[in-house]
């Protein structure tokens, strides 16, 4: 059974990026076929799995533009047994040129379909908007939207706009939509805020917040510099330690024996 979970947050710098190619490193490290979409035109996740993004010949403005098959553009890390749908700069023209589309909403579900049985998981990596390729990311988030909220107070601020514009995507275009669950990310235990955010988070989505809590970690962020997850570049790390509780529990929810 593939489960494909899209990740978003319209606010940028929240860890949205670390978590995707994280939790899909760890993900594969565990048994799991995953595939990483990058659908942002700034290329963080590709570059963070070691893609030169000005390399790139075919990725994912190629798979909405319908020029190249899906599967022609997917790149196999063999150290890591992890796949990836690379993206480029290239992608910021996609949301011009699909607006006169027809169903350009879901022309990354329509691509994603074609391979999806050929994976266990699929993970969006979402711009940090919510835009044409967002909405796209939303469209394809068959098995729900996994949120990463960074433990300080603006975050909580862009909360309620995301929780809008999915509410939208939901009963304008896709009713199934749900939110799977929602990851806290660069926690500072020393600080009343972090905790204060904690618990805001918890009120707001009861029961979705995952347990496994990712902390402030100078190893993950020093980690992307070398195109490494951090499962590959710093194993024994604090930050490697929550990405591998955060697969177990994520593998847990779905009933996927670990």
């Amino acid at each position: 059974m593939t489960r494909i979970y899209t990740l978003v947050n319209q606010k940028g710098g929240v860890g949205k990026t670390t978590t995707t190619i994280n939790l899909g490193a760890y993900l594969a490290q565990l048994g799991q076929r995953v595939l990483v979409v990058d659908l942002d035109p700034q290329a963080n996740a590709t570059s963070c799995l070691g893609v030169d993004k000005a390399n790139v010949q075919s990725g994912t403005y190629e798979a909405l533009l319908g020029d190249t098959k899906i599967a022609a553009s997917i790149l196999l890390n063999e150290r890591l047994k992890l796949s990836l749908l690379p993206s480029s700069p290239s992608l910021a023209g996609a949301e011009v040129e699909l607006v006169d589309e027809l169903a350009r909403e879901s022309r990354l579900r329509k691509a994603i379909l074609q391979i999806k049985d050929r994976y266990d998981y699929i993970l969006i990596d979402c711009p940090p908007s919510l835009g044409l390729l967002t909405v796209n990311g939303l469209m394809a988030a068959m098995d729900g939207v996994i949120v990463p909220v960074q433990c300080e107070y603006l975050a909580l601020e862009g909360l309620g706009q995301l929780t809008q514009t999915i509410e939208r995507v939901r009963s304008l275009l896709f009713p199934e939509l749900v939110v799977r669950g929602v990851v806290l990310t660069m926690f500072d235990s020393r600080t009343n805020l972090a905790n204060d955010v904690v618990a805001e988070v918890n009120s707001h989505f009861p029961e979705q917040v995952f347990k496994s809590v990712i902390p402030r970690n100078i190893r993950l962020a020093e980690a992307p510099s070398y195109g490494l997850p951090i499962s590959a570049y710093a194993p024994s790390s604090v930050g490697a330690q929550a990405y591998e509780a955060l697969a177990k529990e994520l593998l847990k929810s779905d009933g996927v024996k670990v």
